[in-house]
């Protein structure tokens, strides 16, 4: 009876084997499965603050965090930028205040200018007109005195001869005179006015001459407008840089490493974070190439992670990689001489992760990977 007992049991436990060796082969045979698993990132940057330097004041993110696009996660100490812009928005006012100033003094001297020259060319419109009507003048008085200088030589002679009495001749004589004196008088005013009008000509060449105070003045403004666009241009550089000296991350994701710490002084472009964006974690799978058989891309996986093992993750293939994984070691092996030992080369296959918590993943992490083969 113990014998039938015992060799139930062997039997039983030739069964259980036997469905558990059937079952191992055919999920062998049904899956690649491979233990050369890694969690990667293609995105995964290193930021730095751009153009600028100095003492880092804050850092607002550990390792591991999770940050969103836009986030400020460090600040450098931006006080001598600040500074910087204030010094030049001082420069910039006090050249605005002597734009101003020129230009109070240019329209003050421009409006001076024409007031001079409309002076002057009414006057010497007003003399030349004055002139012109003494001329007339002369020429009626010069025509009168012609006649009447006739009469008084012929008045003359008759008062030699006794013809006439003196008081004849010496009222002609005092007409003659009369007119003689007003010739002058005329004379004199017309060169009173030739005085006049020189000095209104001279007045309007002056007023022109001055004319170039202006273009000198405008000279000025534009050399100063030069001042204040190129001081312009340095402010809104300057307001870039202290938006520099906050880093801002570029997209959302995790801190994969933190480089430096509060209080170290930075420069330009070392690295400060590295991120690792969100939704761009893959499997990297080295897949030996005697099981690379029946996988194609789109074949589904499932994904063990050992971090993780009361967790499972799917997945789907979306690249196999063309070329052995050894074909880009910095030390390729030389296979010319012939001395070589077989080695299973691996082929470097990507994993898109379809389900599971991905934000417990951290760039590195190894596990297991089974990719279902295809029939065809």
């Amino acid at each position: 009876m113990k014998n039938k007992v015992g060799i139930g049991i062997v039997l039983l436990l030739i069964v259980v084997f036997a469905v558990i060796a059937f079952r191992w082969v055919k999920h062998r045979m049904e899956y690649a499965i491979t233990d050369a698993v890694f969690v990667e990132s293609d995105s995964m940057a290193n930021l730095s603050f751009y153009r600028v330097k100095g003492k880092i004041v804050k850092m607002f993110k550990r390792e591991g965090d999770y940050v969103k696009k836009g986030e400020v996660i460090a600040q450098i100490d931006d006080r001598d930028y600040r500074l910087k812009l204030q010094q030049i928005n001082a420069q910039i006012q006090s050249l605005k205040q002597k734009k101003e100033s020129l230009n109070s003094k240019l329209s003050k001297i421009k409006s001076q200018i024409d007031i001079k020259i409309k002076q002057a060319k009414l006057t010497k419109e007003q003399v030349t007109s004055s002139i012109k009507a003494l001329e007339e003048q002369k020429k009626e008085v010069s025509l009168q005195i012609e006649l009447i200088q006739k009469d008084r030589e012929r008045f003359k002679n008759l008062l030699g001869k006794g013809l006439i009495p003196q008081r004849k001749f010496e009222q002609i004589d005092t007409q003659y005179k009369v007119l003689i004196h007003r010739r002058n008088y005329i004379d004199k005013k017309i060169a009173q006015m030739r005085v006049q009008l020189k000095k209104a000509d001279e007045s309007i060449l002056l007023a022109y001459t001055e004319r170039k105070s202006i273009e000198e003045l405008k000279k000025q403004i534009k050399s100063v407008d030069r001042q204040i666009d190129a001081l312009e241009k340095e402010a809104e550089d300057v307001k870039n840089l202290i938006s520099y000296t906050r880093l801002i991350s570029p997209y959302s994701g995790y801190i994969a490493k933190k480089f430096v710490s509060e209080g170290e002084v930075v420069p330009s472009g070392r690295p400060v974070y590295s991120i690792v964006p969100e939704n761009s974690l893959y499997i990297l799978v080295l897949l030996e190439e005697t099981k690379l058989k029946g996988v194609k891309v789109g074949s589904e996986a499932n994904i063990y992670i050992d971090a993780f093992p009361d967790k499972t993750f799917k997945g789907k293939v979306f690249e196999i990689n063309p070329a052995t994984a050894a074909k880009f070691a910095l030390v390729p092996r030389d296979v010319t001489a012939g001395e070589f030992t077989k080695v299973a080369q691996r082929i470097p296959v990507k994993i898109k992760i379809t389900e599971g918590d991905t934000s417990i993943l951290k760039v590195g992490l190894g596990g297991e990977v089974e990719i279902r083969k295809s029939r065809d």
